[in-house]
């Protein structure tokens, strides 16, 4: 007659295992879902208010959903239109790949030109 009330006592404690997963750390795949799909909708309503065409923002985000993307970016023209709010230009310049692999080709050069003077100053001593 002890069956049924272990039964429940298991079935509790595996309830407050499984509602503990979050703070384990274990990943929900339906929440990683949710905050991409919320994610790539943010990124098609910046690249909308900052004026980029639709086709841009997809290439400049590869792996966001495009459904997703194009969702945000419709969304933001509508409500600029209905507010008339006008396209923001950003003022910084993209970072790109290729920005960032000039920028490490430069200091890597600078370095070892640095290198090769401080030696050559240690020869002439």
């Amino acid at each position: 007659m002890m069956l049924p009330r272990y039964s429940a006592a298991i079935a509790l404690f595996s309830l407050l295992l499984l509602s503990a997963c979050d703070r384990l750390g274990i990943a929900d795949p339906a929440k990683e879902a949710a905050q991409k799909e919320v994610d790539a909708r943010a990124t098609g309503s910046a690249c909308r208010h900052a004026g980029r065409a639709i086709e841009d923002c997809y290439s400049l985000n590869p792996d966001a959903s495009r459904a997703a993307i194009f969702a945000g970016w419709k969304e933001m023209n509508d409500y600029m239109r209905e507010n008339k709010i006008d396209v923001v230009k950003p003022e910084l310049p993209p970072h790109s790949e290729a920005t960032s692999e000039e920028a490490s080709a430069s200091e890597s050069e600078s370095a070892s030109a640095s290198a090769s003077s401080s030696a050559s100053a240690k020869s002439k001593k």
